[in-house]
């Protein structure tokens, strides 16, 4: 046998009782044994470096260090969930499923596992990449890292798609957790808070040889790509399972929403019999083809539910209230507390929203409040515990003056919260504003962050957004812990962000109500910086989900000379005010005005691509049919009832080829 073979063979060998031991929990050789042929196996790789193989076995002991992780972008988007507490949503939710796909409608019920989200890419069955969820559109590289965890393959087994991302969560086991914490207090260092964020933690580590050392687990959930191979939810699980993926079997099939619940009641008790933490149920169409119909909001997959598990509550002492300035002015009123531990978190904080909430709970400084996590994430207090309230309690004032610059409070009409609108006068606001600015789902500024931003403002060395244009390295350099290569990467950072789209600027301009997806529709619709300023109330609500509040608060944005001011001096350094040429050659107002259904598997085009047409060529996606629906595109597999419903309205139904001639 030669060198080459004998490597080779190991590598199988090794992979094999790696999956034995890591995925199905049956060993079928010892630790130390598998020790042995590991060395073995490193011995002959060092000896023989022109059989490198990046997926080796003996990659998973670490090694590789990462000081800068980069920032990749999800070919498919990382969604978040929709959450939801009650049967009552459930039963909602199910009966939007049902309008809008035809058929029966299956469900896969799974559990939650609360760790860190990771998206793997294979390709040709190897490991390509690990990246984390980030802000669900573009994450870390985390490879390095990922590559140390024995239940992540590093290649695959049996038949596998020839490219595909599947994603899960990192986790770390309660026993694990408990060992780590045992060693660190024995060395005399604080125990880790929780599994969950220790396992974040790690992803970021630096030194992928101390990941290795961490007994972290990737459970996987869900299979992203094209020409996969599988028709359904469950499927793809069996699918993941036979490609050497660890996919936990709680899974199950079911056929109504009474189903969901007895997995959920079942779940709700036995959750603490399993070995990572659980916080709730994950409900999916087990259709592919109907996924792809019911399609995704802009936050979420509308075909997939969270049942969050009834979160925990503790009681503790609310010391004092006090109130936060966001960058749009909105005051926030804070419940600081006694430090309590609650979910495996110790709060020291809770959100009071406004007002409105303090007068309805009645909460007062000195009260013992109940708490709980909202979705098991944010501490929210839920009630005041009137019998343990001193006597001398009075009921709060809400502030009247902004607690940063003094300017006295507004609360217009239909506002949840109050304002302070000294906009260009509030240093906390100015701040604010440019933090936004700079932040990842807008102008995306590496090298610049919140606390520098801040230090920038104070040292009046920049105002407002467009200031950072003209900062130049010199400027920078003293700056508290800025070194030299810092302040090249954020003065190359602000040079790069010239490039970025026209409508991630508008998002980054901060105009109130204006979030990721309105600044999408109003680039879409006006394409320039100048048309939109010169639009009109009455003219803005014509655009399609742009309502009152949105149009007058873009119009009193451009209405400001400030803000004329600062959006020319942004003209002036090169950014994108208007969508670019290659844009707008592939957009026309062909489908102007159209409501248009797309229903069924297409040929030529994917699902996405051809709804993505439609928008290109001034149409509206709908998904269900109406007297209002101009066309529906019909492709193969169409349900018959979508079909029957646009016959018995007299809805023109023409096929994905008729379509694509109708743009020609």
């Amino acid at each position: 046998m030669s060198v080459e073979q004998k490597i080779n063979s190991l590598r199988d060998e090794l992979r094999e009782h790696n999956y034995n031991y890591y995925i199905l929990d049956n060993p079928t050789i010892s630790d130390f044994d598998f020790d042995i042929k590991l060395k073995k196996l490193q011995t002959l790789e060092e000896a023989h470096p022109e059989f490198y193989d990046a997926n080796s076995p003996t990659r998973r002991v670490g090694g590789e260090v990462t000081k800068n992780f980069n920032t990749v972008v999800h070919e498919h988007r990382m969604y978040s969930l929709d959450n939801s507490y009650s049967k009552d949503d459930l039963l909602d939710w199910e009966k939007r499923i049902e309008k809008n796909v035809d058929g029966k409608v299956e469900f896969v019920c799974e559990l939650k596992y609360d760790g860190a989200s990771i998206s793997l890419t294979y390709e040709n069955g190897h490991l390509l990449r690990a990246v984390t969820r980030g802000d669900g559109t573009q994450g870390d590289d985390v490879t390095a890292n990922i590559k140390t965890i024995k239940s992540v393959p590093l290649k695959l087994k049996g038949e596998f798609p020839k490219k595909f991302d599947i994603r899960g969560e990192i986790v770390l086991p309660f026993e694990g957790f408990n060992k780590m914490n045992e060693e660190r207090i024995d060395i005399g260092e604080e125990p880790y808070r929780n599994p969950r964020n220790t396992a974040s933690g790690s992803l970021k580590l630096q030194d992928s040889a101390e990941v290795a050392r961490r007994p972290l687990e990737c459970l996987l959930y869900n299979i992203t790509g094209s020409n996969l191979g599988f028709d359904t939810q469950f499927e793809s699980l069996e699918k993941a399972r036979q490609m050497g993926f660890k996919v936990p079997n709680a899974a199950k099939l079911v056929t109504s929403v009474d189903e969901v619940l007895e997995f959920i009641a079942y779940w709700d008790v036995h959750r603490h019999d399993l070995p990572y933490e659980t916080d709730g149920v994950v409900l999916k169409v087990n259709n592919l083809q109907q996924q792809e119909e019911l399609g995704y909001t802009a936050k979420s997959p509308r075909w997939a539910m969270a049942y969050k598990f009834k979160a925990e509550q503790v009681s503790t002492r609310l010391n004092e209230i006090t109130y936060q300035v966001g960058r749009t002015g909105a005051i926030t009123p804070v419940a600081n507390l006694e430090p309590v531990e609650l979910a495996g978190t110790t709060v020291k904080r809770a959100s009071l929203h406004n007002a409105d909430q303090i007068e309805k709970l009645d909460i007062r400084e000195g009260d013992e409040v109940f708490v709980e996590k909202g979705g098991e994430i944010i501490p929210k207090i839920i009630a005041v515990d009137l019998t343990k309230r001193p006597a001398n309690s009075q009921p709060t004032q809400y502030i009247t003056h902004c607690p940063e610059c003094h300017t006295e409070l507004v609360r217009q009409e239909g506002d949840a919260k109050h304002f302070c609108p000294n906009y260009n006068g509030c240093m906390v606001q100015i701040i604010g504003r440019i933090q936004h600015f700079i932040s990842r789902k807008a102008m995306d500024i590496e090298g610049l962050g919140g606390e520098t931003v801040a230090l920038l403002v104070n040292e009046g060395l920049i105002s407002n957004y467009s200031d950072l244009y003209t900062l130049t390295k010199e400027e920078v350099l003293p700056l508290e812990r800025m070194a030299e290569k810092s302040a090249d990467n954020l003065i190359n950072g602000i040079e790069a962000s010239k490039q970025i789209p026209f409508e991630r600027v508008l998002f980054a301009l901060g105009i109130r109500f204006v979030g990721e997806t309105v600044a999408k529709k109003l680039a879409k619709h006006y394409k320039s910086i100048d048309a939109l300023a010169n639009a009109s109330v009455e003219d803005l609500i014509t655009v399609d989900e742009i309502g009152d509040r949105i149009a007058e608060s873009v119009v009193e944005f451009f209405s400001s000379e400030e803000n004329k001011a600062i959006i020319e001096r942004l003209r002036h350094h090169g950014l994108q005010l208007e969508i670019s040429a290659e844009k707008l050659a592939n957009q026309t107002d062909k489908l102007k005005g159209q409501s248009i259904v797309v229903s069924g598997v297409f040929e030529t085009v994917s699902r996405t691509e051809l709804k993505k047409l439609i928008e290109d060529n001034g149409g509206k996606v709908s998904s269900s049919i109406s007297s209002k629906t101009s066309f529906l595109v019909a492709g193969d597999k169409m349900g018959p009832s979508k079909l029957a419903k646009a016959e018995t309205l007299g809805v023109q139904i023409i096929s994905e080829k008729d379509f694509l001639l109708k743009l020609k």
